[in-house]
């Protein structure tokens, strides 16, 4: 028999790991509730024509298809007598209608479309669950992942983009994770293909871009190359990525580069923007970078674009998202502007392990477990097991009777920081011991004594 084992980019986790992605997931849960944003949730499969189309062609190539049930090629075989599968010649569809989630943005927009009747506008939704990707495993990127969104539906307006980005700032500010907000917009880089005579080639080129810190700057260089573009080209392009200085300066310099480009001019615009209704509302303990190298490869983007790095470990992203105009029209529904944000939480959860950042009363299990000598023993503490419970506090009982060292192992096992030991003397008296795991000090408490130190 094989070992058992699980696919490539996917991972088990431990109760201890489950608990401190759990305060990941509720540090980013309170700030997206403190906001506005009310939870929805939506299929681990969706319709493969829900997906297909909407990430470009790399990310058509890395949706997870799932086979029809039964065996579609049986069935196309058996329509196809006397043929050998090679010469069939058969759809996708034939085989598999239906893909895992990519993204939280795509099925959102269907959502959206879908209950439109049923949700008030702007609508403010957060999601956190997995999603799924066919690719390359290596440090940081999962095939499995969890990603926490919040999208904005129904609203022009820049000031949601500015609230993201302080969404971003306190999450990260509460984990204590240093980063940098980097931030662009899809138009100027319009602008900027257009500048430079490439404005049909937009989409490859800020496909090249993304990848600049996974291949660097020759690398976009050698695919940039092969899709057509000229030195002189480059040369632009790399001009306008070494733009320097505060976010004003940046913009300035911009503005003057694509003084003959309406779109460029325009997200220049809306950048500037951001960063007034930011100035309006006070400092932020991240730093907002104006990133014109910033691109987000995934095609559905048309104004802002942010993207979130940690400062003090080398890691790809932690979060990124932005405004898509018209993401809804694709499933029937013309002129619902919306904008959103992501957040990696396995990433967050990798780096936040590395530099040993989880606070120690993360653990949230068991917080006492009674101990006995006795059967008479453990039936005298059932009934006092249940009454702590029941105010809230998390309490086990050693579940059969064995040596007082087998049962204080299981507490140290398992991080329990208070254990109650009843004996004889404990029933007779009332008075039951309590020891602190940690400090070793013990003290006679009755059970409402134990529930007030457990509070």
């Amino acid at each position: 028999m094989s070992k058992p084992s699980i696919p490539g980019g996917t991972r088990d986790l431990s109760p201890e790991e489950v608990f401190r992605r759990q305060y990941i997931f509720n540090t980013i849960k309170g700030v997206f509730e403190k906001y506005g944003y009310q939870p929805i949730e939506t299929p681990t499969m969706e319709n493969l024509a829900t997906l297909e189309g909407k990430y470009g062609e790399e990310g058509d190539r890395l949706l997870f298809r799932v086979i029809n049930s039964g065996d579609p090629f049986q069935r196309i075989k058996s329509e196809h007598a006397g043929e050998t599968i090679s010469d069939i010649k058969f759809r996708v569809s034939d085989i598999s209608e239906k893909g895992l989630r990519y993204d939280l943005t795509v099925p959102f927009a269907r959502y959206v479309v879908m209950h439109q009747n049923e949700i008030t506008f702007p609508f403010k939704r957060y999601q956190i669950q997995p999603v799924f990707r066919a690719d390359r495993p290596q440090r940081g990127r999962y095939r499995e992942f969890y990603q926490c969104d919040a999208d904005v539906a129904g609203s022009n307006s820049l000031i949601h983009e500015m609230e993201l980005i302080r969404m971003y700032d306190e999450v990260f500010a509460q984990l204590g994770i240093g980063v940098t907000i980097k931030i662009n917009n899809r138009k100027v880089l319009e602008g900027m293909a257009a500048a430079i005579g490439a404005a049909d080639k937009f989409i490859d080129i800020t496909i090249a871009i993304d990848k600049l810190d996974k291949v660097g700057l020759q690398g976009v260089r050698q695919e940039l190359t092969t899709k057509g573009l000229s030195e002189s080209q480059l040369q632009l392009i790399e001009k306008f990525f070494g733009i320097n200085g505060s976010a004003s300066v940046k913009l300035n310099a911009a503005r003057a580069l694509l003084s003959d480009s309406p779109a460029g001019l325009k997200g220049i615009a809306e950048l500037d923007d951001i960063y007034q209704y930011l100035h309006l509302t006070g400092s932020t303990a991240a730093e907002v970078e104006v990133d014109f190298a910033l691109a987000r490869g995934l095609n559905y983007y048309t104004g802002a674009i942010l993207e979130v790095k940690p400062t003090a470990i080398k890691m790809g992203s932690l979060g990124g998202g932005g405004r898509y105009d018209d993401l809804t029209g694709v499933f029937g529904l013309k002129g619902v502007s919306g904008v959103g944000i992501s957040f990696g939480a396995d990433r967050i959860f990798d780096v936040m392990q590395e530099l040993q950042l989880f606070p120690a009363g993360v653990h949230a299990g068991t917080k006492v477990l009674f101990v006995h000598f006795d059967e008479a023993s453990q039936h005298y503490a059932l009934p006092l097991v249940q009454q702590v419970r029941q105010e809230g506090i998390a309490a086990e009982i050693y579940p059969s009777v064995e040596k007082i060292k087998k049962q204080m192992k299981y507490a140290d096992d398992k991080n329990i920081p208070y254990v109650v030991l009843i004996g004889e003397n404990e029933m007779q008296t009332g008075q039951l011991t309590l020891k602190n795991m940690t400090s070793g000090e013990q003290e006679s408490l009755a059970i409402s004594g134990i529930i007030t130190k457990m509070r």
